[in-house]
């Protein structure tokens, strides 16, 4: 492994740790709001409303803007100095509030075709149709925050700052708590105190990144022409960038209505099955991908392809040395996993058993949605965005077509493994294309083939114990355990770059 590689393992397991304390109180949010919503048409429309704003994150924030913004960021720092670099930042912070305001302003009025857009099957259940547009209309501004919280992200990771960025999902959590709680004691509407509290969250994210961007000498006070140059370049990888984000997000929006369609509480069950995988995505896809961006720009920028593609291929061989005994686990030990944490109150057991089939659909993308995070970076740090663009495209019609082929047998089920199929289909096809571009940047080795024997152990293992219930969950550790010991038997090299990692963290050299 070299020093780069490391360094990103380092950054990516600050991120890791910021990113677990979040998906923590994420599940505890989601006991929470499973104890006071379950799965019905309360939990629907609630999911449905805080879905919108949360696509345009993705489509305007991490799925865009980061990708587009960190490059032309690290490079206009590398060639020209701090202050350039500073002033496109601030020139994007001023595009983005003209944009994102305008489309509240046109938003809050269309709530009700937009959430029939969105989901139309809800539209025969009159009640919960107009519950939804009232959510809409609270959530929507949300955008507006999580989106300047993105741009801070961008500013701070490009400065190799990685943490505060990292904690803001626990403001939200911890917001979305305490609006639960504070509904269900107080006896108000659950689901309209859960809208007001992402709002609040939103705000309170962005004010977190503050005293962390001014330690770094940033300033939101300064010159921010409109027509800057760095800001065109950034325009131009954003455009398409957002047509890929966009294509992706319709993936999302695709399953929501079909699955509006399907028996009620399958939103429901595909939320809470993705989250679960959330869970090995965010901690540790993400993070490795949040930290790889900014390393691989710098490369790219000073035209070091041979150390740029070996820094990807390493990478990803990480980000599969971890998601794939993730997958094996989250498989093997579904329905205890969805009984212990969410079966309570209103979520009964048709809602486990539905949630446990979803979950196993999704788990099975899980290195996929892992690797393309990374893939999908390596493009951006070439300043290529047409690439993913064209091919989340063909995935996009292909998710569609697995859907409409498998929700008729699969039900819910369905959806979630053609979400699967179609993203690694995307790893193909992106892999195939850098290839062509760029030459041979990955190997499947003898490595890849120890690290899927050992995590099919892992998964038989979890498998039979799963009938154990929340006992089987505490031998999670033991099986992680196990899997890092024969890693290191087999002297996978992950497994040297982790003991490193983990002393680094420890404040010493192992």
């Amino acid at each position: 492994m070299d020093k780069l590689t490391e360094k990103i393992a380092r950054n990516a397991s600050v991120v890791a740790g910021a990113t677990l304390l979040s998906r923590v109180l994420g599940f505890l949010r989601d006991v929470i709001i499973a104890f006071a919503l379950g799965a019905g048409p309360l939990g629907d429309a609630f999911f449905v409303a805080f879905r919108i704003p949360n696509l345009l994150r993705r489509l305007f924030a991490e799925g865009s803007l980061t990708m587009a913004f960190v490059p032309v960021f690290t490079r206009t720092r590398q060639e020209q100095g701090l202050s350039p670099a500073f002033t496109l930042a601030r020139s994007t912070r001023l595009w983005l509030l003209l944009t994102l305001g305008l489309l509240t302003a046109i938003a809050l009025p269309a709530a009700g075709p937009l959430t029939y857009l969105i989901a139309p099957g809800l539209s025969r259940h009159a009640q919960t149709f107009e519950l939804t547009v009232s959510l809409v209309r609270i959530c929507f501004p949300y955008i507006i925050f999580i989106s300047l919280v993105a741009l801070c992200m961008g500013i701070l990771n490009s400065l190799n700052h990685f943490l505060a960025p990292a904690l803001a999902p626990c403001i939200l959590n911890l917001v979305l708590i305490f609006a639960a709680l504070y509904a269900v004691g107080t006896g108000r509407s659950v689901p309209f105190s859960l809208a007001v509290g992402v709002l609040i969250a939103g705000f309170c994210q962005y004010l977190l990144q503050q005293p962390f961007l001014k330690k770094q000498g940033f300033s939101w006070k300064g010159p921010r022409p409109v027509n800057n140059q760095n800001l065109k370049k950034v325009g131009r990888l954003m455009l398409p960038s957002v047509l890929g984000s966009a294509v992706y997000q319709l993936n999302i929006v695709l399953n929501t209505i079909l699955a509006s369609f399907l028996a009620q509480g399958s939103i429901s069950f595909l939320y809470y099955a993705d989250r679960l995988v959330q869970f090995p995505l965010g901690v540790f896809g993400v993070a490795i991908s949040t930290a790889a961006l900014p390393g691989l720009a710098g490369l790219a920028a000073s035209g070091k392809r041979r150390e740029f593609l070996s820094t990807l291929g390493q990478t990803i061989s990480l980000t599969l040395f971890i998601s794939l005994p993730a997958t094996a686990g989250l498989i093997g030990l579904r329905e205890p996993l969805v009984q212990t944490l969410f079966s309570r109150g209103a979520f009964g057991l048709q809602a486990v058993q539905g949630t446990s089939m979803a979950l196993a659909g999704y788990s099975l993308g899980l290195p996929a949605f892992c690797s393309i995070r990374s893939m999908v970076s390596a493009f951006y740090a070439l300043e290529d965005a047409r690439t993913p663009v064209r091919v989340a495209s063909f995935c996009l019609l292909l998710n569609l077509c697995l859907g409409l082929l498998l929700m008729q047998p699969l039900a819910h089920t369905g959806l979630a493994l053609a979400v699967s199929l179609s993203s690694w289909a995307n790893v193909i096809l992106l892999g195939l294309s850098l290839k062509r571009k760029s030459g041979v940047w990955f190997n499947w080795d003898r490595n890849i083939l120890i690290m899927i024997f050992l995590s099919l152990f892992i998964g038989g293992g979890s498998f039979l114990t799963a009938d154990w219930g929340w006992a089987a969950l505490l031998l999670i550790p033991a099986w992680a355990g196990l899997y890092y010991l024969a890693a290191s038997y087999f002297q996978l090299p992950e497994t040297r770059m982790i003991t490193r990692m983990i002393g680094s963290l420890a404040g010493r050299r192992p």
